[in-house]
This record gives structure tokens, C-alpha cells and sequence, in this order.
């Protein structure tokens, strides 16, 4: 099994403070993760402090919309150092196959690697009597791999999940089916809103392929000394 990749959210509200963590973590190698809080205040800023570095990324933008505005935000977005986008499965086969099209059609006309296309299952923070609430039935579990299915028909790489799904989501899909998962906090840390939160060991344990750290490493006074205690955990 492929070591779990460190994925580091930028979820600051400082453009100066997100361009210093960019040019510190860079080096180490680990995926850069652009979020709502940076892309809508400081987009342009962040990408280029990102191309300065060569830099690869994930927009995590999670997108739902009808199909032809995905597939128009997704060609829209891809560009140079984009290795993943996320989506949500909610938004139905039809969304998620637009999604992985325009990726790949954009990737062929810029000569660049296709950025992978994550789906987005049930989101960290919400527990079982948020999804009832919602109208779904079942608990986080099933309902990941009922839009996993979904994701995987439509040719995305992966899915957004908890690591308690990842699991079951790999003995379904095969270990080639990607799982990149946010609410990951080093034993001792404060969960949050995360309601199904998990340590890096955990992660690792479960066969996560993306495992994704913001506040623990970017809230840090040392930042590149936590993504290195992280990396040490997730390498074992």
C-alpha cells in the first residue's frame, strides 16, 4: 500500500501569512490545499505564490451546480499545478460526469497533466441525526457509499470521506479507488466542528490515500515542524 500523501489546507484569512506557509511547506512536498477562505479573498495571490514555488495543489471548491455550469467552472479552473478538484456527489451522475470531461478535455488542450476529480460523500462535520435532519436515510457510512457509487460510475478518481469510511469504500471500489480525507487531527488536538475526526495514525492504518491537516500545521507557531511530525506519523 502507497504511503498516505499530506495534504495541507490554507484555510487563513491573511493573504501574507497564506503566501509565507505556501513558500515554508512547499519545500516538503506536501499537496497545498486552496479552499473557499483563500480562493474568493485572495485567488490571484495565492496562485501565484503557488506557481513561484512549482507547486502543485487541490481546489477545493466543492462544486453543485447544474451540469453545464460545473462543466464551465471546471474548465475555467484548471490550469498549470491543479492536481485535484472536488465536487459534490449530490449533484448527480450527470454533474460529476461534466466534471471529469472538462477536466480532461481542458488538460488535452493546455498539454498538462488531468487534474484527479474527487466527489464529495458526506462531509466531516455532519453526524447521524445531521443526515436525518437532511432526509437521508442511514448513517454517514452508507450514504458515502451510495454516492461513492455514483463518483466511481462517472470516472471520478475518488471521494471525500471520513477515514471510518475508507474502509469499506476500498473492499467495495478496489484500493485503486481514491479517498482524500479532510477532519484529520494529531492525538491531543482539538476536533472542532469535526464530529468523525481521526488522527494521522488512524488514516494511515485505514489506507487513506489523501489525509488533509489544516488548523493543526497552519495555526502552529512552527508549521513546518507539525507537517513533519504528521509526515513521520503517516510514514510510520
Amino acid at each position: 500500500m502507497p504511503p498516505s500523501r499530506l495534504v495541507v489546507a490554507l484555510d487563513v484569512p491573511d493573504p501574507a501569512r497564506a503566501v509565507s506557509l505556501v513558500e515554508r511547506l512547499a519545500p516538503l512536498g506536501v499537496l497545498l490545499k486552496v479552499g473557499y477562505e483563500a480562493f474568493y479573498a485572495f485567488g490571484p495571490t495565492i496562485k501565484n505564490a503557488l506557481r513561484a514555488q512549482s507547486a502543485g495543489y487541490a481546489l477545493d471548491l466543492k462544486l453543485h451546480d447544474i451540469p453545464r455550469t460545473v462543466e464551465a467552472a471546471v474548465h475555467a479552473l484548471v490550469e498549470p499545478g491543479v492536481r485535484l478538484l472536488t465536487v459534490h456527489a449530490l449533484g448527480g451522475a450527470a454533474m460529476l460526469d461534466s466534471a471529469v470531461r472538462a477536466a480532461t478535455e481542458r488538460a488535452a488542450e493546455l498539454s498538462i497533466p488531468v487534474p484527479e476529480v474527487y466527489a464529495v460523500t458526506v462531509l466531516t462535520s455532519l453526524g447521524n441525526d445531521d443526515l436525518g435532519e437532511l432526509g437521508l436515510i442511514g448513517g454517514p457510512g452508507e450514504n458515502a457509499i451510495r454516492l461513492a457509487a455514483l463518483a466511481r460510475d462517472a470516472r471520478c478518481a475518488g471521494v471525500v470521506c471520513s477515514v471510518r469510511e475508507v474502509a469499506d469504500l476500498k473492499n467495495f471500489f478496489g484500493t485503486d479507488f481514491g479517498t482524500f480525507c479532510p477532519g484529520i487531527r494529531p492525538t491531543g488536538s482539538a476536533h472542532g466542528d469535526q464530529k468523525r475526526a481521526a488522527t494521522p495514525r488512524e488514516a494511515r492504518e485505514a489506507g487513506a490515500d489523501y489525509v488533509v491537516v489544516g488548523r493543526p500545521i497552519v495555526d502552529d507557531a512552527d508549521p513546518v515542524g507539525a507537517a513533519r511530525a504528521i509526515l513521520a506519523e503517516l510514514e510510520g
